[in-house]
């Protein structure tokens, strides 16, 4: 009888392999420190921007959260996983309500204490002003719900492709755009630093459609499309306006020291009543 044939398995070192690996990474690891050093002395340097100071900013993603709790409050049922009925309501609002005016209190908290420092000014009251602040813009959140009401009524009868009041609500980002706004307008006209302009710009990157929060904009307000939307600051909206992709409501590109001189003043376009401005006007 012949002999079974032996088969033997031969693996490589483990040891050998991962040691060139960890060697491999320290090799590449070991260029970062001067890196990291030179990056940090550049931020000696007046001219470079950074934020080094023990009073913290607005955290963007606290305020994209604020967006989405508000919206959860003012369609509720639509952006949340809860199943909403009569008997829950009133408790499922009273909660987010509760969440959404905590995380504001902290979030212009932020704002307040950080335009303080800039602008070397004591930070005396800026808790109890946050907290006057949130509760404000809370009290004022049934009024921006007939504005988007109006809003949605408008996109309804002016756009005979949607199917539903849900499909504008969920899917129009000419909606959310104007949500937004509406939402960071009422903190705008608060006087609140820096917050506003995050949440517009925020839809601005979800959307295309660029408002800004010191915008005047009256009810049944309606973008079809949106791409490419840019309505500026001073600019006033009358009620029942359209707008379609594309249209620019903007101003003369000015130095920064005209521009100074023109803060606050008007500068921008005025839409009256029962207006509509077609694509690429």
């Amino acid at each position: 009888m012949s002999a079974k044939k032996r088969y033997s398995t031969t693996f490589p070192p483990l040891r050998h392999l991962s040691d060139q690996k960890v060697e491999k990474g320290l090799a590449h690891r070991a260029k970062l420190p001067p890196v990291i050093k030179k990056l940090v002395n550049s931020w000696k340097n007046e001219e470079h921007f950074n934020h080094i100071s023990p009073v913290s900013l607005p955290s963007d993603d606290a305020i994209v959260a604020l967006i989405h709790k508000a919206r959860s409050i003012l369609f509720p049922g639509y952006f949340t996983g809860t199943k909403l009925h009569q008997s829950n309501l009133e408790y499922f609002i009273g909660q987010e309500t509760s969440n959404l005016f905590e995380m504001l209190v902290a979030q212009i908290s932020m704002a307040i204490r950080h335009d303080c420092q800039r602008h070397e000014l004591p930070c005396t009251n800026c808790d109890e002003l946050s907290h006057q602040v949130a509760v404000t813009f809370i009290e004022r959140l049934p009024q921006v719900l007939e504005l988007l009401t109006t809003d949605i009524n408008a996109t309804l009868a002016g756009d005979p492709a949607t199917k539903s009041p849900d499909e504008v609500i969920f899917c129009y980002p000419g909606l959310l755009a104007t949500t937004v706004y509406r939402l960071a307008h009422e903190l705008n006209k608060l006087e609140v630093p820096i917050i506003p302009r995050i949440m517009t710009e925020y839809a601005h990157s979800r959307t295309g459609i660029d408002i800004h929060p010191g915008a005047t904009i009256g009810p049944g307000f309606f973008i079809d499309h949106g791409t490419g939307v840019v309505i500026g600051e001073t600019t006033i909206i009358g009620q029942s306006v359209r707008i379609y992709q594309g249209v620019t409501l903007g101003a003369l590109s000015l130095p920064r020291d005209a521009g100074e001189k023109l803060y606050k003043q008007k500068r921008h376009p005025t839409i009256e009543d029962n207006v509509i401005i077609y694509a690429n006007t």
